[in-house]
């Protein structure tokens, strides 16, 4: 294992308002992932816009609309503490999970440990190449998990791109020890149904229960049929993680056809993703609950069997969300927020043209009790700042902020920047803060920006596609009490209970 150099940090302007399993040895770049619409293995190539768009976007920067390829801007109530460039992974950053005083980076070609004791100075521990989209990455223990979902040669950290047409191919979970954070050992691996596009964690004492969510089967794909309508759960005994196994595959959307009975897509619903799995889960464990944002559809189910969730309810928003993106629970479990992931993420979808209610969050109250449940749309969230046409934008992944009696989230946007925003009241919503940095050009759409923002234990840390880790500091009496709410290890995607 390669241990680097300390990173640098880099001062900006502010605005108003190697190797462990070969790392070094060689960086592989693969094709991109079959499963769309979340960016391939490799940085998208940048797209032509239109010469109106690239001089409106023009126009925007030299008024001060949208700030200039470069300058970082942010409400008086943020502060960018630290960001640290990619370094010897350049392939595209993706999520963060963290436990003690570590932060888990994943990126399309491995992943990276930061020593964060210092939220100022965060420091590189290891670099582990890896490659094979998405990387997404959970921690739980002395585990880490690792998601694939593009099709590989085999299971190794050397594979490279193969057709997922061939039988040989392999996409699923990898699993690593990190009892030693400085040199990870891969353990095991678990093929899976159409791969690994995310996955959630439910831990128990002996064993650690893997969500594995997938999508877009093919009749040309051997080990990724249709209807695919479900979801594949992998169980990892602690003490043998070596032995995990492929338990189940629920059907969550069960139903006649060939296509199962989650969302049809178009032609019936026209701009609608069909629903072929889902994209993403996220359980809160405390109450034996979990929300899938499956495509088309969005759910709330059961996992008082964690072998065996049971759907409670099931809902559509034809008019206005595109692709179930992801869910996140308040602390009470009486509401969920949706996001809807317009565009895959590559889209300019922070305009004027597409509007307040698409590629936005959608709030839904939960109501009645046990499993009668029902999920209650009550309204839309999205960044109240237009941005360019060279800017991709839309809701992605974010946590909640740990204040009693406040719905308080911060959300990355890719470059729409981080978005620290109140749903208290679930009808209203509001921003209470922001940080973007401009374009990565005024020219050409470039894939880039916050994939993942999330509030660790006083800071927010944000994964950006291009630019590298960012720390930012938050100071808002609204957020304030939160500082005092300390975690052992947060995996967003399996949310814990602050104030037990």
């Amino acid at each position: 294992m390669t241990l680097l150099n300390n990173p640098r940090t880099r001062r900006r302007r502010i605005g108003v308002g190697a190797a462990a399993l070969g790392l070094i040895a060689a960086l592989f770049s693969a094709a991109p992932a079959g499963a769309t619409p979340d960016p391939g293995d490799s940085p998208a190539a940048p797209k032509s816009v239109s010469k109106s768009d690239a001089a409106d976007a023009k126009a925007a920067i030299k008024s001060g609309e949208i700030p200039a390829p470069g300058e970082i801007v942010h409400s008086g109530n943020i502060k960018h503490l630290a960001n640290i460039p990619k370094d010897a992974l350049p392939g595209t950053n993706s999520d963060l999970a963290f436990q003690g005083k570590y932060a888990f980076a994943g990126n399309y070609d491995g992943f990276r440990i930061f020593d964060i004791s210092n939220p100022k100075k965060p420091r590189t521990v290891s670099q582990v190449l890896c490659p094979g989209s998405q990387n997404d990455i959970s921690v739980s223990g002395n585990l880490l998990f690792l998601s694939t979902d593009s099709s590989r040669s085999d299971n190794s950290c050397s594979s490279t791109s193969q057709p997922a047409t061939e039988k040989s191919s392999w996409e699923g979970m990898k699993v690593f020890d990190i009892s030693d954070k400085s040199n990870p050992k891969y353990v095991s691996a678990v093929e899976t149904a159409c791969g690994s596009h995310t996955h959630t964690l439910v831990p128990e004492k002996r064993n650690v229960y893997v969500y594995v969510s997938s999508y877009s089967p093919s009749a040309t794909f051997p080990d990724c049929q249709p209807p695919h309508d479900g979801i594949s759960i992998i169980k990892v005994p602690r003490k043998a993680p070596q032995k995990a196994a492929v338990v189940d595959f629920p059907v969550l959307f069960p139903g006649e056809g060939p296509d199962g009975g989650g969302n049809p897509g178009g032609p019936t619903n026209p701009g609608v993703s069909k629903t072929t799995g889902c994209h993403d889960i996220t359980v809160l464990p405390s109450e034996d609950l979990a929300a899938g944002a499956c495509m088309g559809d969005g759910i709330l189910f059961s996992i008082k069997n964690p072998e065996k969730p049971k759907v409670i309810d099931q809902v559509q928003d034809n008019k206005n969300f595109a692709f179930w993106h992801s869910a996140t629970f308040n602390q009470k479990a009486d509401k969920i927020v949706f996001t809807d992931e317009l565009g895959g993420g590559s889209g300019a979808t922070c305009d004027a043209a597409t509007g307040p209610e698409r590629g936005a969050n959608g709030i839904y109250d939960v109501v009645g009790k046990g499993d009668k449940r029902k999920l209650v749309f009550k309204s839309y969230y999205k960044i109240p700042r237009h941005q360019a046409a060279t800017e991709n934008c839309v809701a992605h992944n974010g946590s909640l902020i740990p204040v009693k009696g406040k719905d308080l989230m911060v959300q990355a946007w890719y470059q729409g920047g981080v978005s620290v925003w109140d749903f208290t009241n679930s009808s209203k919503p509001k921003e209470i803060g922001y940080f973007e940095r401009g374009p990565l050009s005024a020219d050409t759409l470039q894939l880039g920006g916050s994939w993942s923002a999330y509030y660790y234990n006083g800071y927010v840390y944000s994964n950006d596609i291009a630019k590298g880790f960012d720390v930012l500091k938050i100071d808002d009496k609204r957020t304030d009490p939160a500082e005092r709410v300390r975690v052992r290890e947060l995996n967003v995607q399996t949310q814990p209970d602050y104030f037990d």
